[in-house]
């Protein structure tokens, strides 16, 4: 009787295991970045035509809201943007580099049991693999709860640090926040007529940020969009004050399994490398602008094509 029972305990524990080994999952998240800065500082440019002003919003649109798809497994996830048809030159040079600056492009692969995570890159026409530790997020419990897509929702916060190539972080400078060369600067340039504002003067990169997740336990799996992960369930929302990644879809136990492995296409860089790279030459593309007199519609133009 007792070989019968530990015998009926294996098999169970057995098929358990295989089951968790064959789990897998996947979610739609659609993310919006608030764009009204952006916008509000573009509509004060008296040069700029209603079709260009037409065209930079559609660009926008197009960067700053975003499909993606979740693929993961108990312990395991791959992060991408939903495929979709371009036009003919559709993302090309500047534009398709702005995108992947603003979280597109790339597959973002994370792995919860061994705590690191791969995302390749191209920036500047260069391929880039970045590969580094997780962020550990203090989470912290909330005692709110909502129902998303029909799942029952817990509500969590941290505290996080910025990556300096994100560029959805960016925030415009308060008056007061602004320091007193800066000030100084634009005493001067309201006194030249035609000097025209730097558009990365009125902008600032804050060191930290608060997020907001909303994770359900009905889902079981440590997971979520992008680099976020760490509640006991899938992440369905989360917030950061300009970008919301909402979950749409969720399929669970798929029948056609995909491959949830990291690309290994690119040159091989830390977070901090991948993020002092793409400061360095945004700073030199700045200095650029600044030798062509400030001609904003010039550097649009160069962006978008």
């Amino acid at each position: 009787m007792r070989k019968i029972i530990f015998t009926a305990l294996f098999i169970l524990t057995f098929v358990a295991s295989n089951a968790q080994k064959d789990f897998q999952g996947m979610a739609v998240y659609e993310s919006k970045t608030s764009t009204s800065d952006f916008k509000n500082r573009f509509n004060g440019n008296k040069e700029m035509t209603p079709e260009m002003q037409k065209m930079i919003e559609e660009r926008m649109k197009k960067m700053f809201e975003k499909t993606f798809i979740l693929n993961f497994d108990k312990s395991a996830s791959i992060y991408k943007e939903e495929e979709k048809l371009e036009a003919p030159g559709g993302q090309q040079g500047g534009f398709r580099m702005m995108t992947s600056m603003m979280g597109g492009g790339g597959t973002f692969y994370k792995n919860v049991k061994d705590k690191n995570y791969i995302v390749d890159k191209e920036f500047m026409g260069k391929e880039f693999l970045v590969k580094d530790s997780l962020p550990k997020l203090n989470w912290k419990m909330e005692s709110e709860t909502r129902v998303i897509g029909g799942y029952n929702c817990f509500k969590a916060t941290a505290v996080r640090p910025v990556s300096q190539s994100d560029f959805r972080n960016f925030r415009p400078k308060k008056g007061e926040d602004k320091k007193e060369g800066d000030k100084k600067e634009d005493v001067a340039k309201n006194d030249n007529s035609e000097k025209k504002t730097n558009f990365m003067d009125d902008i600032e990169m804050p060191k930290e940020i608060t997020i907001t997740a909303w994770y359900t336990p009905e889902i079981p799996v440590n997971q979520g969009p992008e680099n976020y992960w760490g509640l006991p369930g899938l992440i369905l929302e989360v917030n950061d004050g300009k970008t919301t990644i909402l979950c749409s879809k969720v399929v669970l136990n798929l029948k056609d399994k995909v491959d949830i492995k990291p690309s290994n296409n690119g040159k091989v860089v830390s977070q901090k490398e991948y993020d002092e790279t793409v400061v360095k030459k945004m700073e030199e593309m700045r200095q650029m602008y600044d030798g062509n007199g400030g001609d904003g519609k010039r550097m649009e133009f160069r962006m978008g094509h």
